[in-house]
């Protein structure tokens, strides 16, 4: 067997091995895009039938997790950051750190370098945090879709790289 007829066998096998090896990987990934099609098609029909009620039960869970906020230096740092990324107090207004903080105001309801916080931000973080979810999911989309393409140009480059092998093999013969 001649040296050229051996390199193009060798390219031929790793092109099936790396081959197989994306088809599964993007088997994998069009699996768990569907998954997550058929989750956020149910969830997004649990939204809307259970509107209000999520809405209402979710205020609950994050003002029953403000009272832990002094004990749990984690908790601490996340709601510190949520307050000041978006500019927020409070989960429906300022008045929700008056209970946990004896009618005080965390530093971070207030803008950076303020020692003692006296008139936070007027906006709730529940709405400023719900409609920052609600604007991104177009990106998440996006990129998902940008994945997809770029997996189908990989499958039309590997078959067009394959007929040319064939067409290589046929001429050497």
């Amino acid at each position: 067997m001649s040296v050229s007829r051996s390199c193009l066998c060798c390219v031929k096998y790793l092109m099936f091995v790396f081959n197989l090896i994306f088809w599964l990987g993007g088997c994998g990934l069009f699996g768990i895009g569907v998954w997550l099609s058929f989750t956020q098609v149910t969830l997004a029909l649990v939204i809307h039938i259970f509107h209000d009620k999520l809405d209402s039960k979710a205020q609950d869970e994050l003002k029953e997790g403000m009272m832990i906020y002094k004990s749990e230096p984690g908790l601490k740092k996340s709601w510190d950051n949520v307050q000041k990324m978006f500019k927020c107090c409070g989960v429906t207004n300022k008045t929700d750190w008056y209970d946990v903080l004896n009618g005080t105001l965390p530093t971070s309801c207030c803008s950076v370098g303020i020692e003692q916080c006296v008139d936070g931000w007027p906006e709730p973080c529940y709405q400023k945090a719900r409609q920052w979810l609600l604007d991104n999911i177009p990106s998440v989309l996006v990129f998902g879709v940008c994945i997809g393409v770029v997996q189908i140009l990989a499958l039309v480059f590997s078959m067009l790289m394959y007929c040319q092998i064939l067409c290589a093999e046929k001429h050497l013969d």
